[in-house]
């Protein structure tokens, strides 16, 4: 894993009102969306120093890097920006499953369908 460079600073992007970025993490392979978190600028400048997906865990107010406890790692195989710089879509490697449920994704509940 090496160092990864960014294009953007971290403030070039457009934060929430508690310094925060909202990250889509999605499978790089088949492109399945795995879960969704934020990132501070220090879980930002982790995940580009590491290669490994480091979030700002809100519930834990602490840095959290994917997988460091569960094994469950995701390591970064690219980052991309949304068009109002808002949003980070991180494309990545998942070891095991995303969801701290057990589940391979977060989103594996149905919530509403078009009826037949």
């Amino acid at each position: 894993m090496g160092k990864w460079k960014s294009v953007f600073k971290f403030e070039d992007l457009k934060l929430n009102g508690d310094g925060m970025i909202p990250v889509v993490t999605q499978d790089y392979e088949n492109q399945e969306v795995l879960m969704l978190a934020y990132m501070n600028q220090e879980a930002f400048e982790k995940t580009l120093e590491t290669g490994l997906m480091t979030y700002w865990s809100r519930s834990r107010n602490e840095l959290w890097t994917k997988g460091l406890t569960s094994g469950h790692v995701q390591y970064v195989k690219e980052l991309n920006i949304d068009c109002d710089n808002d949003t980070i879509l991180a494309k990545v490697e998942q070891i095991g499953a995303a969801c701290h449920t057990g589940n391979r994704t977060c989103f594996y509940r149905e919530l509403a369908k078009e009826e037949a």
